[in-house]
């Protein structure tokens, strides 16, 4: 998961929104000309060449350079900062980290009329920036400014899947972890809009206070192009937390991928763009530790992982287990559910029987290699593709226990959406 982080334009706060001395706000009190410009950048030459030795350059040229922060700012944005002239053009910005020192990279617009950094700003860090310019008459001015960035504890952010640009199959929800409680649900959902170039509508869901997941009523189109606007920069989540991110994220859905496995049989029918591709034998959940029902979401795919049962609850001696090897694992559910190659067991209860914790096992080699079930599926197989488990007795898996909101109907999705 990615943190969010962005430098795009910032829209105009809406009315409620906090105001933590932003772009917007900074760019409009320096328009109103010197003393504004003063109390953007703190420093009195700005405007003047070299010391003022020239004269001034400012209200009759308009050669001004206007900074996105108010000098002393204590709680400034960390995707806002910027700089900007009018009658010239820049020279050299330099922003760096006062405790570390530290530069920031950033880059001058070709025009040479802005420039804005690489990435977002740390929270809770104090930063100097200088920018210099020159006008068409080779006259420099120079404006600076020390800040701090908003504090960690008084603002919020949301890790979130799937990435950016990634290519995921048909069940794969936009799910947001946030690192706060959020108390102002309406608000910071409605400043998240994920649409799809399919046309389906996307309503959010919580799952408690700090998660946030947006689905279709359906599983998204196959081809689809998915684009999320993430708007939160500002936004007030509750009591003394503000967002700090902006930014707009796409990914595709690619082909439609469904699987279903009937633990009567124990076997596995994989079928793409509706069409039979093959059914694979496989044993799952033995009758002590029955798998899940429910449709499950492939939420990681992990082509070796350790698996330690005393890590999910399986800590006695009679039921522990400790592989260090299991190959073509791919997560189904954040308890410990997951649909992997199995080397360790006879190849005759493939297809026969249930002898698993509660996986779901495909026949498979130590080491992952060959030609076998688990390689095939795992080669086959995107995050975000469903797998569906049917005739088990164990109870439908919960519905935020990994991405797996579809185990709810549309109505009591749309009931779990503040906005």
């Amino acid at each position: 998961m990615e943190q969010l982080v962005t430098t795009p334009d910032t829209p105009a706060s809406p009315p409620g929104r906090r105001s933590v001395r932003r772009t917007s706000t900074v760019w409009a009190l320096c328009t109103a000309g010197v003393v504004a410009l003063a109390a953007c950048g703190g420093n009195a030459s700005s405007g003047r060449n070299d010391g003022g030795k020239n004269g001034q350059a400012g209200d009759a040229s308009g050669f001004k350079i206007k900074l996105s922060v108010e000098d002393g700012a204590t709680d400034a944005g960390i995707n806002d900062t910027g700089v900007k002239v009018t009658g010239g053009k820049l020279t050299a910005v330099r922003l760096v980290q006062v405790d570390s020192g530290a530069t920031v990279k950033g880059s001058i617009a070709a025009d040479g009329s802005s420039w804005q950094p690489s990435r977002p700003l740390e929270r809770g860090t104090k930063y100097k920036v200088v920018a210099n310019a020159k006008d068409a008459k080779g006259r420099a001015a120079t404006e600076n400014a020390t800040f701090t960035t908003v504090s960690s504890a008084n603002s919020f952010i949301g890790s979130y899947t799937p990435d950016n640009g990634k290519t995921v199959g048909v069940g794969m929800p936009v799910s947001f972890n946030f690192d706060k409680v959020i108390t102002n649900k309406k608000d910071v959902q409605s400043h998240i809009k994920v649409t799809s170039s399919s046309g389906q509508q996307v309503v959010g869901h919580w799952f408690g206070a700090q998660r946030l997941d947006f689905r279709p009523q359906d599983y998204w189109k196959a081809g689809s192009k998915i684009t999320m606007k993430i708007d939160l920069d500002g936004v007030k989540g509750g009591e003394g937390i503000t967002g700090v991110q902006s930014k707009t994220v796409s990914f595709t859905i690619g082909r439609s991928q469904v699987s279903t496995v009937d633990m009567n049989t124990q076997t596995m029918t994989v079928k793409r763009d509706g069409r039979t591709l093959k059914s694979l034998p496989i044993s799952g959940g033995s009758p002590d530790n029955p798998t899940y029902n429910g449709q499950m979401v492939i939420s990681e795919k992990l082509e070796q992982t350790r698996m330690d049962g005393s890590t999910v609850g399986f800590g006695t001696k009679e039921n522990s287990y400790n592989i260090p090897d299991v190959p073509h694992a791919m997560r189904l559910s954040s308890s410990g559910t997951f649909l992997h190659g199995n080397y360790w067991g006879s190849p005759s209860i493939f297809g026969k029987a249930g002898t698993s914790h509660g996986c779901i096992g495909l026949r498979d080699v130590k080491g992952g290699g060959g030609d076998t079930p688990g390689k095939w599926f795992f080669n086959e197989s995107l995050a975000g593709d469903v797998v569906i488990v049917k005739n088990s007795h164990e109870q439908t898996v919960k519905p935020d226990n990994g991405l797996n909101g579809w185990n709810l109907s549309w109505s009591q999705w749309q009931q779990g959406s503040a906005a």
